[in-house]
């Protein structure tokens, strides 16, 4: 009998690691937009930072910047032809591994933010918060220019959806899901006082109670609504 228990948790730990062994992708990676990777038909989603959608625009000197083509060739540029390894932390609502990838000793995520082509998502990591308050003070990137947030411009055109990546509902999330943060709105007009409005599946606050239409979005403006 407890040869078998032995073995039995042997088989246990021998299948943990694997599993722990199959989060990790290595390869040649071709980017899909300023925080999204495809590695061998893997779309991975670059943890801990947030980069414009694909066809976002910007503003820069009163002239029109497209910011987030811009993000996507800066993402290439760091990738080229180059082996990455990524290491997963999450996955998120659309299907998509969440990790931090490196090139080398290049952290994407750390790159792309002191590019000022991306902005840090503290609620998910602080980790790259120092990164783009360099890149704000410096003045680069997105920090030189007009912009949305891009879940700001994500909520304002909730038909875009995330390319390589399953149909889902909704407008795109953002990444891991954080730990419970003690958060808490009575309702969408105490979350817009606050500011904090939109909130998405995941984000601190979140209900589905304030998700009306189920989309992953609470508190989202109304149509029509200026």
């Amino acid at each position: 009998m407890r040869r078998t228990i032995f073995a039995m948790a042997m088989a246990g730990l021998m299948s943990a690691s694997f599993i722990a062994r199959a989060q990790d992708v290595s390869g040649v990676a071709r980017a899909v937009d300023g925080d999204t990777l495809n590695v061998s038909g893997i779309v991975i989603r670059l943890h801990g930072i947030d980069a414009p959608e694909l066809n976002q625009g910007c503003a820069r000197a009163g002239a029109p910047w497209s910011c987030g083509r811009e993000a996507a060739d800066q993402l290439a540029t760091f990738v080229a032809g180059r082996q990455i390894r990524c290491e997963q932390r999450d996955t998120d609502d659309f299907g998509r591994v969440v990790a931090t990838c490196k090139v080398g000793s290049l952290d994407l995520s750390a790159a792309m933010a002191d590019a000022g082509l991306a902005v840090a998502l503290p609620h998910f990591s602080a980790v790259y918060v120092p990164n783009e308050a360099r890149a704000r003070d410096r003045r680069i990137g997105l920090w030189d220019s007009d912009f949305q947030l891009p879940r700001d411009y994500r909520a304002a055109h909730p038909t875009a959806q995330p390319r390589s990546a399953p149909p889902a509902t909704g407008a795109r999330q953002s990444l891991a899901r954080p730990k419970p943060s003690g958060v808490y709105y009575r309702g969408c007009n105490e979350a817009r006082a606050a500011g904090a409005a939109p909130i998405y599946r995941g984000q601190p606050g979140y209900r589905p109670e304030m998700d009306g239409d189920g989309d992953g979005i609470a508190c989202e403006p109304y149509r029509g609504r200026r």
